[in-house]
């Protein structure tokens, strides 16, 4: 692809004008890819603040971008107007600690975190890596405490702790956020699958409608809706809600620590990942309801 002199300018400027740049799907407090959430979790770790730019808001910086670096992939990062990487290199910077010292940080402590993994875990994971070759199994943990498991080749700077005869790969950072957890095989509703318990974890649970009726009508618990604005202006308004798109997580954060939330979302999926995505530290309950069982009419 071509650049043309108007999107160069631009991409340029950028870069002249800030010191550390991420071109990512979205920006770095909503991530709109697990790459760009991978690369915004290390950074935010180690700056304070650094300029994004969202090319899913920008076509031509998008595909302008890949063309100015000749780097067919999103995201990447640049530092003083030079391309470092993508996700991947990112990752393999910040576990090295090189990433630290680009940017005068103190190198990452790695020690290796005590884990548990259960019996039903442990074997459901030797069934499903039974046949894989020449892989390790990763658990990256974000500063959220979202948590993924993939299978991919070890890394020489990978730390590698041993649980129920399991080896678990992690990065430095997931490292330091996997003390003391546990590893369970759980059945849920929506199936089955692994599950990561962390020490002092609030439970988030499920709210019927009526119950969170009453719970408001008393006063008791605070209502937070997680909706974008344009699922908000195709559902019934929620008059005793606070919008989280318009308030922010810090907002929320700073209320008291004893303070019920409930979280409403479209259709039960983005409102219990909400719920997880707050400092643990800030919340003694976190509750949640879907926003389809809202009888036709029903105004909170």
């Amino acid at each position: 692809m071509s650049l043309d002199s108007t999107t160069r300018e631009r991409i340029e400027t950028v870069l002249k004008d800030h010191r550390v740049v991420l071109f990512m799907k979205g920006d770095r407090r909503q991530p709109q890819c697990g790459f760009s959430a991978a690369a915004t979790n290390m950074l935010n770790e180690l700056l304070p603040d650094y300029h994004t730019i969202d090319v899913l808001a920008d076509p031509e910086i998008r595909e302008g971008i890949k063309a100015y670096g000749e780097w067919p992939t999103i995201p990447q990062l640049y530092v003083e107007g030079e391309l470092v990487g993508g996700a991947d290199i990112i990752r393999q910077l910040y576990s090295s600690g090189e990433l630290h010292q680009l940017f005068g940080a103190a190198a990452p402590d790695r020690t290796p975190p005590v884990i548990t993994i259960t019996d039903a875990a442990a074997d459901a994971i030797r069934k499903g890596t039974a046949s894989a070759q020449g892989v390790a199994l990763h658990l990256e943990i974000g500063p959220d405490h979202s948590a993924g498991f993939q299978l991919a080749p070890a890394n020489e700077h990978d730390i590698v702790v041993r649980s129920n005869g399991l080896d678990v790969h992690f990065d430095a950072a997931s490292a330091q956020r996997a003390k003391g957890i546990v590893i369970d095989w759980v059945s849920t509703v929506q199936g089955e699958g692994l599950s990561l318990k962390f020490p002092g974890a609030q439970t988030i649970k499920s709210l019927t409608v009526q119950a969170l009726q009453a719970r408001l009508a008393e006063g008791n618990i605070t209502l937070i809706d997680v909706r974008p604005a344009q699922s908000r202006a195709q559902a019934v308004p929620l008059k005793h809600a606070r919008v989280l798109e318009e308030e922010g997580f810090d907002s929320l954060a700073a209320l008291p620590k004893d303070t019920a939330l409930a979280f409403i979302c479209h259709v039960g999926i983005s409102s219990p990942k909400i719920a997880t995505r707050l400092p643990l530290e800030n919340m003694r309950e976190a509750e949640r309801k879907r926003s389809n069982q809202l009888r036709p009419g029903f105004m909170l």
